[in-house]
């Protein structure tokens, strides 16, 4: 098996490049793409969006996990993508192209660097965002795997985070909860048999799936939105400080994500702990579904999102049921964040 540190860049750059620049013939935004020193595309039609996020070995996700299992180049390069693209849509915008920084350990198998870019052009495809080109980056090497992509989108007029208004509806696209059982799933040594509820918590995690086409198509009846990355109650949190409101969450709407996650929550709980307890705290405070939360006025809840919760007041925080909620979610500098 050849590794990156038996061939050279240009040869590394070979492998994976064909699978690319196939997809690459779908997009029709992108004017000239990877081989020369930047990509050219058309963007003249309306505002211009830009994101960047970053995935490291070992904080972000392992090669080999506790229960066994292992993370391919594909996964890392579905959820790079999708992490990316559901940024895009948060803004009521359309992707237009991705710029990916790949750092390799020398280890790295060639074939690993070949299925990430077919995990990168398919979540792109099975998401709805075909048309989303590849369109350039930067290969390196390191002690760790590390994979940081830009992407930009357009739109109109970006629907932010500020705009909730008292009297709005709190709106979900997507999933929440699932990732996180994956994790705990994944980080779980003990011996279990994987039934479809427990793997599609792990598929969750490994490549999730964002509403992408749910935010631009509802853009319009929207006063505010962002991408449910690190959990629903930070991320809500997010909002209420934006647009200075008060928000509560109705725990009784979020039971269907709740039951997605209930098996898990069984297998995964401590002797002390309730399923449903958790079950409910992996819905409120678990990152990485990449769902999109957002708000509108309560009598136009746009097709895609369902609603569980409401905009009370003025203020800047956020409750469940009336109530402070201890855990908030994930945060990269805070151990106890979870």
């Amino acid at each position: 098996m050849q590794r990156a540190r038996d061939v050279s860049e240009d040869e590394l750059l070979e492998a994976f490049l064909p699978i690319i620049k196939s997809h690459n013939t779908k997009a029709d935004r992108l004017v000239l793409g990877p081989g020369d020193d930047c990509a050219v595309l058309e963007l003249r039609d309306g505002l211009t969006v830009i994101t960047t996020d970053t995935q490291t070995e070992d904080q972000d996700f392992r090669r080999t996990w506790a229960n066994g299992m292992v993370t391919s180049g594909y996964d890392v390069g579905w959820k790079a993508a999708t992490q990316n693209l559901a940024d895009i849509a948060a803004m009521g915008a359309a992707p237009q192209t991705l710029l990916i920084s790949l750092t390799l350990t020398p280890d790295t198998p060639v074939t690993w660097v070949e299925d990430f870019a077919r995990g990168v052009t398919e979540a792109c495809t099975a998401q709805g965002a075909e048309k989303c080109s590849i369109s350039g980056g930067d290969l390196g090497a390191g002690s760790e795997i590390s994979v940081t992509v830009t992407a930009v989108g357009t739109c109109l007029a970006p629907v932010l985070r500020s705009g909730a208004q008292t009297g709005d509806a709190l709106v979900l696209a997507g999933a929440v909860g699932t990732a996180a059982a994956g994790l705990a799933l994944l980080e779980n040594s003990s011996s279990y048999q994987l039934t479809p509820g427990l793997s599609a918590c792990i598929e969750a995690q490994q490549r999730p799936c964002s509403p992408l086409a749910s935010g631009a198509a509802a853009a319009h009846q929207l006063t505010a939105m962002l991408d449910v990355s690190d959990g629903l109650l930070r991320d809500a949190g997010r909002i209420a400080r934006a647009s200075c409101v008060n928000i509560d969450i109705d725990a009784a709407a979020l039971s269907p994500w709740v039951a997605r996650v209930q098996e898990t929550a069984d297998l995964c709980r401590a002797p002390s702990q309730s399923a449903d307890d958790l079950a409910l705290h992996w819905v409120l405070t678990g990152g990485e579904d990449h769902g999109l939360l957002a708000t509108c006025p309560a009598d136009a809840v746009p097709a895609g999102f369902t609603q569980i919760g409401r905009v009370t007041q003025p203020g800047g925080s956020v409750t469940v049921d009336g109530k402070t909620y201890r855990a908030k979610g994930w945060d990269h500098f805070e151990a106890t964040a979870r």
